[in-house]
């Protein structure tokens, strides 16, 4: 499917989560509300304080779990707001109604939406089970990446140099984290994987994919597999 352009914002976000992969948990949500250029017009940081401070036993053996003090010299000062998860849930959705927003965007949307959803009926034990409206359109960011940045020889000369390759070896590494790496031409870049702070280098990664050519629309979750070592490139 193609990113119709004439849908005029989107909501870009990143989550963390505890709990493990297949039933995660969110923490931390954090997003911006842009136009298809990247104007933002919106932005915030949730801290979930259903996961993050009454789950403290999931916490602890969070991905990110190093992150946690962080997260609590932040929340002291000012720079993330903790509320329950149905303030934010009630927070996005009326956002996404005051400015007609549709579509919702992240860099691996599967996961990201997944884990509103398992978060939200955990939650409600199920009385609520779609974090987003009926008829919410989808991109993900990773998918146009692979597509487009990720096929130039400029991309896999940079990962070729940099060693950034798939666990089994086959393929070049498409994260968020390399991928930007590659556009600030920075290959020690550490990805912050704090919400907010991950969304503002998605939001840069997606611009770029749209400057590259890429308007795909929609989730694989298998996207990584065209990013292959020694394939011919597009550009």
């Amino acid at each position: 499917m193609i990113i119709n352009l004439t849908n005029r914002f989107i909501l870009l976000l990143d989550v963390e989560t505890a709990n493990d992969i297949d039933c995660a948990l969110v923490y931390d949500i954090g997003f911006v509300l842009m136009d298809i250029y990247g104007n933002i017009y919106e932005q915030g940081s949730f801290v979930i304080r259903d996961i993050f401070c009454n789950e403290r036993e999931l916490m602890k053996i969070a991905y990110y779990s190093d992150k946690i003090p962080e997260y609590v010299q932040d929340i002291r000062n000012g720079k993330r707001q903790t509320v329950d998860f149905m303030q934010a849930y009630n927070y996005i959705r009326r956002l996404m109604t005051r400015y007609d927003c549709h579509t919702v965007a992240a860099y691996n949307c599967n996961f990201d939406r997944n884990a509103l959803n398992t978060t939200l009926r955990y939650l409600t034990k199920s009385r609520y089970r779609w974090f987003f409206p009926r008829g919410t359109e989808f991109i993900c960011v990773w998918n146009m990446a692979c597509g487009s940045i990720c096929q130039t020889s400029e991309y896999k000369t940079f990962a070729e140099t940099n060693r950034y390759y798939s666990n089994h070896g086959k393929n070049y590494r498409a994260t968020a984290e390399t991928v930007y790496a590659f556009l600030t031409s920075n290959p020690s870049f550490n990805e912050e994987h704090k919400g907010l702070d991950d969304v503002k280098i998605e939001r840069e990664i997606f611009i770029n994919c749209l400057k590259h050519g890429s308007n795909i629309k929609g989730i694989s979750r298998l996207c990584w597999r065209n990013v292959k070592r020694g394939a011919l490139c597009l550009a």
